[in-house]
Formats: C-alpha cells, sequence, structure tokens
C-alpha cells in the first residue's frame, strides 16, 4: 500500500502533545442519530454536569419543524435526544410557521424549564415571541403561546439569567432597535424595559463574566454574515460602549452569526455561531470558537479545530492542540472499484473516488499513529458534490462501524468528523465505505491528532 505522510505540527507544540476530542468550526457534525447536528439558532443550558443544546431543526427548509435537544458530556460529542416541540396541525407551530432562535433557563422559583423563541409567519409580519414549559430540560414541553413583548416587535431573541436569577429577554425590534427586557418572576412574560439601543442589531447574545455584562450581535444582511459585534458594560441599564468587531476585521465573523455566548468558569467564554447556507438550510453548520476577554475587550482567533477546556480557571476555554498528521486518501489500500480522482482542492490534486456504490469500493488506512490510547477527533477531509448529505460507514481497528454523514460541498473541500478510540502506536487501521451500495464522499485525507 502506498503510504504517504505529511506531518502537520503547530508552531511551538510538541509532537508528544495531547491527543483530544475537537471542536471543528464549519464541519459536518455527525451525532448518534447517524445525522448532522440540527440545532441552528440555538443556545447551552447545563444540567448535572450535561450540556444541552437546543435549537432549530432545519432538515425540511425554512419552515417550522421541530425545536430540537441534544445533549453531551463534553461539546464534541453529541446526543440526539428528542424535540421539545414540533409542528402541527395549525396556529403559531402549524404548517408554514416561522420558529427561530429557541432558549432554554430554568426557573428556581417553579421549577420549570422555560423556552423562548421567535414566532412568525412566513413573510415575518407577526414579529413575536412565543413561550412553552417543561418539567425536564429535553422532554416535552407546552405550547403557553405568543405576543408582541410590551407591545414591541420581536424578531432574533435571546434569554439570559443574572447572578440573582433575574430573567431577561434580549429582543430586536425592527422598529426601535435592539433591546433588554426584565422577565416576571416565573419568566413567563416581560414586565418591563432595561435597556436599548437603536442600533440595528439583531442575533443577540448576552454574557456575563467578573461583573461585566457583554452583548453581543449581528449586523442586519439577511442570510450572509457580516462582522458582528460586541457591546460591554458593568450595568444592564446604563454605560454601554459602542459597538465594537470581535473577530478579524473583514472575516465576517469567519462566515458565521452570532446564536449564543457560552461562560466556562469565571473568566473565559465560548462564541457559538451559525454558518449559514441559505439556499439549502438543512446544510448550515456551526463555528464554535473561543473567545479571549482581557478587561473590557474581547477578541476571537480563528482556528480550523480547538480542544475545548471546561474545567478552566483561567482565561482561556481552550488547551493547546496536538500536533497532527495527515493520512492522504490517494495513498490509502482500495477495494472494489474504489480509485484515483481529479479533485482540484484537495492536497496533491487526487482523492480517493467510487468508494461505496454497487462495486462495494473501499479506502483503508492503515499505520495510523497514536502515541497514546485515547479518544480523539479525526478530521474526514472530502468532497461530495451532490445536493444532499452522503454517508458512509467507518470502522476503526476492526471495530463496530460509525454511519458518518457528509454534507454537500459544491466543488469545495469540507470537513466531517469522527470521534474514536486510537490505540497507542502506529498499528491503528481506518476503513471508510459505502452503505447499501450508496456513494459514500471522495476521500481527501484524513488530519489525526498525536498524542
Amino acid at each position: 500500500m502506498r503510504l504517504l505522510l505529511r506531518t502537520l505540527l503547530l508552531a511551538g507544540l510538541s509532537s508528544l502533545a495531547e491527543a483530544s476530542l475537537q471542536v471543528v468550526p464549519g464541519a459536518t457534525w455527525t451525532t448518534s442519530n447517524n445525522e448532522h447536528l440540527q440545532a441552528h439558532g440555538g443556545g447551552l443550558i447545563k444540567v448535572d454536569g450535561l450540556y444541552y443544546l437546543v435549537g432549530e431543526d432545519k432538515t425540511n427548509g425554512s419552515a417550522f419543524q421541530n425545536v430540537n435537544c441534544y445533549s453531551s458530556p463534553d461539546l464534541v460529542q453529541w446526543t440526539y435526544v428528542g424535540a421539545l416541540l414540533s409542528r402541527g396541525s395549525s396556529g403559531d407551530l402549524g404548517p408554514n410557521r416561522v420558529v427561530e432562535r429557541p432558549k432554554v433557563l430554568f426557573n428556581e422559583a417553579t421549577g420549570k424549564y422555560v423556552l423562548y423563541m421567535h414566532i412568525d409567519s412566513s413573510n415575518y409580519g407577526d414579529a413575536k415571541v412565543g413561550v412553552a414549559t417543561g418539567d425536564t430540560v429535553c422532554g416535552a414541553y407546552q405550547y403557553q403561546g405568543s405576543f408582541r413583548p410590551l407591545g414591541h416587535q420581536s424578531r432574533d431573541m435571546g434569554l439570559f439569567a443574572d447572578d440573582d436569577g433575574t430573567g431577561y429577554l434580549l429582543s430586536e425590534d425592527r422598529e426601535n432597535g435592539l433591546r433588554i427586557m426584565k422577565l416576571s418572576d416565573d419568566y413567563l412574560n416581560v414586565t418591563e424595559s432595561t435597556y436599548l439601543w437603536s442600533d440595528s442589531i439583531e442575533a443577540p447574545a448576552l454574557l456575563k463574566l467578573n461583573g461585566r455584562y457583554w452583548m453581543f450581535g449581528s449586523k442586519l444582511t439577511g442570510w450572509d454574515p457580516n462582522d458582528n459585534v460586541y457591546s460591554t458594560s458593568t450595568s444592564l441599564t446604563s454605560g454601554w460602549s459602542a459597538w465594537a468587531t470581535f473577530a478579524d476585521a473583514g472575516s465576517n465573523t469567519y462566515t458565521s452569526q452570532t446564536n449564543f455566548v457560552l461562560p466556562v468558569g469565571s473568566s473565559a467564554a465560548i462564541y457559538l455561531g451559525d454558518r449559514w447556507k441559505s439556499a439549502n438550510l438543512m446544510t448550515s453548520t456551526y463555528v464554535w470558537l473561543p473567545l479571549t476577554v482581557s478587561g473590557s475587550t474581547v477578541t476571537m482567533p480563528n482556528a480550523e479545530s480547538w480542544v475545548p477546556n471546561l474545567s478552566t480557571t483561567s482565561s482561556s476555554a481552550s488547551t493547546a492542540k496536538p500536533a497532527e498528521t495527515a493520512y492522504e486518501g490517494e495513498a490509502a489500500a482500495y477495494g472494489g472499484q474504489a480509485r484515483d480522482v481529479s479533485c482540484g482542492g484537495c492536497s496533491g490534486g487526487t482523492a480517493a473516488g467510487y468508494v461505496g456504490g454497487p462495486d462495494k469500493g473501499t479506502v483503508t488506512f492503515s499505520g495510523v499513529r497514536s502515541d497514546a490510547d485515547a479518544r480523539s477527533t479525526i478530521r474526514i477531509r472530502y468532497v461530495n458534490g451532490d445536493s444532499s448529505p452522503r454517508y458512509a460507514n467507518v470502522r476503526v481497528n476492526g471495530g463496530t462501524t460509525q454511519k458518518i454523514a457528509f454534507l454537500p460541498t459544491g466543488g469545495s473541500v469540507s470537513a466531517s468528523t469522527l470521534h474514536v478510540d486510537l490505540k497507542a502506536g502506529s498499528t491503528n487501521e481506518v476503513v471508510i465505505e459505502g452503505i447499501n451500495d450508496g456513494w459514500a464522499p471522495d476521500i481527501d485525507r484524513l488530519i489525526v491528532p498525536v498524542s
């Protein structure tokens, strides 16, 4: 077997860095139901040591389908738990309705989980918030109805609970600006206005660290990304700074839009954004990156992948990423009718093609190295020129196959993540094959952490 190894050493990191689970911004993110993560515009809540991600199901486009819930212990490996709300026959949750940006808070006084969401008609003329309640974080919720908070339009929205348990609705009022509004003690209604920015800002997310508040948001450019911004203050009611960018200027927030900001410890935070694909919303991906907070400023460097540190006591929610080794698809062993195909965007201009299909093409990567027994994230670089996902079975070291999704890429190269247990040494084997005569994507290469 032809084997080409290309070592990708990050500056300042030892080749013996620890292999680990990683977040890969913009990648296909396969969950326990063998499909790409469908929790767009979502928010996180932590309950009993687990993170719960609640977001929009865009499997069939923009019209409301489900508010989905997933759980994870590490922000990397996600289990699909179920739908909190699903489309009904009529009303706010009926056909051709808009239900966006769902967020959940737990109300200590009532013992209920309270879900807020943007409720609208297909032409965005209703501009309301909807409210639902549940007894468990990821169980069935009961829809309570919708309203315009304090009589104002409300489109993109978020939720925030302060240290004393006071709840707030964050709401984009197209006529007036971005609002913070105080919730009732049971979180089921809005009682008063707290602050109004007259600026046109949507996609709000509010963070508090070390006594300072940070409001993140997006300019109004529809589905297209822009340079998202933040404002900061030591008070919710006054003293907010002028809006400033936090990602690299001109990067359009690395082609993403804010949906949530997660505090980690007392001094660190993680940005959660959507990379919208308006022509095919189910293929939208996620850009999650650690924020760097210093004094009254916040910045967010880009990263191809990164390792979450959820127990941090520092200002960083990530740890050093290990060195990596790339294993080229065209250097792997082929089975069936798998063979080289031309790929302009691939490393070396060639990929492993005709994987799967009726001739059962396979690609086998042997001699894959890990310096320790470790659970790690492998990035599978691939091309899928179809308009719908392709799928592959992936088997590591002869173990149980994992069904992995690969979103459409057009003519470009993207990544899909595989979380696996690797053995210490250079005898690991990764086999990629089709499913039921279906075609897997063309495989550019595997990128494997070295520990």
